[in-house]
């Protein structure tokens, strides 16, 4: 964890381990302030964080993406609120400073099919040459298998503990993720045959097992999002899917990600629901719950398009239309 090393650094600390009491994780909010905490170190007179010109300069430092740069204002903004609530002589510098225009999002989605191959192409690289090879190849198979059948978030797998899984009841207990929240989940029967195939061979290959985590990456440790991320992207490469990322006129069409298969997720549910002649009103709360939004206006964001194929038509759209 790298350490502030402006003339903020202890006011920074501060603020995030004021987050931290309020159940939130430092992470995020801690990399969009290191660079805002680079730039100040960088100025000849730290007087000028209180001043506009300041973070005009800071915008242009930050970069050209609309929610990066939106995403690193606010983090900076609800600092300097909590600076005012400690000494209420200080003003927001950021309190009316406009940030950029966002453009739309729409996010890569998987077609069922594609979700499907993309498991099989984990599951056939499995190692089984030694132990360790084995138990780690098993545990990035079963936590991509969570994202695509679950609709998980990355880290909420990798945070698993032996005992936040219950096999009698087929499910998983996922403890204070994003918005703090606490959930219980039931997950197919599917999946947790799998799960239940994995423990058991971990308990006949690991003699003294005392790793608490559910999915190893090593002897006592849990496996890293870098890792799922690498693991994903080279399975996509062997199945040949490519979609680069794009911006076409205001809109971007993202490219394929581990949070694409929790986005597949939330649209193929809706659309089973409603093949089933289920309101999708009734639906979207349900939806809203087992995800681990706070509300299902969060859910609807995952929405935007019908399915895979609706997305690919509206891209080729977007493409001949642009062009022309």
């Amino acid at each position: 964890m790298k350490p502030f090393e402006s003339v903020l650094n202890s006011e920074l600390e501060d603020f995030i381990a004021y987050r931290k009491g309020l159940g939130f994780s430092g992470d995020q909010v801690r990399s969009r302030l290191v660079s805002f905490d680079k730039y100040v170190k960088k100025q000849a007179d730290p007087s000028s964080i209180w001043k506009p010109h300041f973070y005009l300069n800071f915008r242009k430092e930050i970069g050209n993406e609309p929610s990066t740069v939106d995403n690193t204002l606010s983090a900076v903004r609800c600092f300097f609120e909590y600076l005012k609530r400690k000494d209420h002589r200080l003003n927001n510098p950021l309190k009316d400073f406009p940030g950029f225009h966002r453009r739309p999002f729409i996010p890569f989605v998987f077609s069922p099919e594609q979700v499907d191959m993309l498991l099989d192409v984990i599951c056939r690289r499995i190692r089984r040459h030694t132990q360790r090879a084995f138990l780690k190849d098993f545990s990035e198979y079963l936590v991509i298998l969570l994202l695509a059948r679950c609709g998980l978030r990355i880290n909420e797998p990798l945070r698993l503990k032996m005992a936040d899984y219950r096999p009698d009841e087929k499910t998983i207990y996922i403890e204070k993720t994003k918005f703090s929240k606490d959930r219980l989940i039931p997950i197919p029967g599917s999946v947790a045959r799998k799960i239940d195939n994995y423990l058991s061979c971990r308990a006949a290959l690991i003699e003294h097992d005392i790793n608490p985590y559910l999915f190893i990456g090593g002897l006592q440790k849990r496996l890293g999002d870098e890792r799922i991320r690498f693991v994903f992207h080279s399975a996509l490469q062997q199945i040949g899917i490519e979609s680069p990322r794009k911006i076409i006129g205001d809109t971007t069409f993202g490219n394929p990600t581990p949070h694409s298969l929790r986005h597949s997720f939330a649209i193929y549910t809706l659309k089973t629901a409603i093949a089933r002649k289920q309101s999708p009103w009734n639906v979207l709360p349900v939806l809203a719950a087992y995800m681990g939004h706070v509300n299902y206006q969060y859910t609807m964001h995952y929405l935007k398009v019908v399915d895979a194929k609706s997305r690919t038509r509206f891209l080729k759209f977007a493409e001949r239309r642009w062009e022309s």
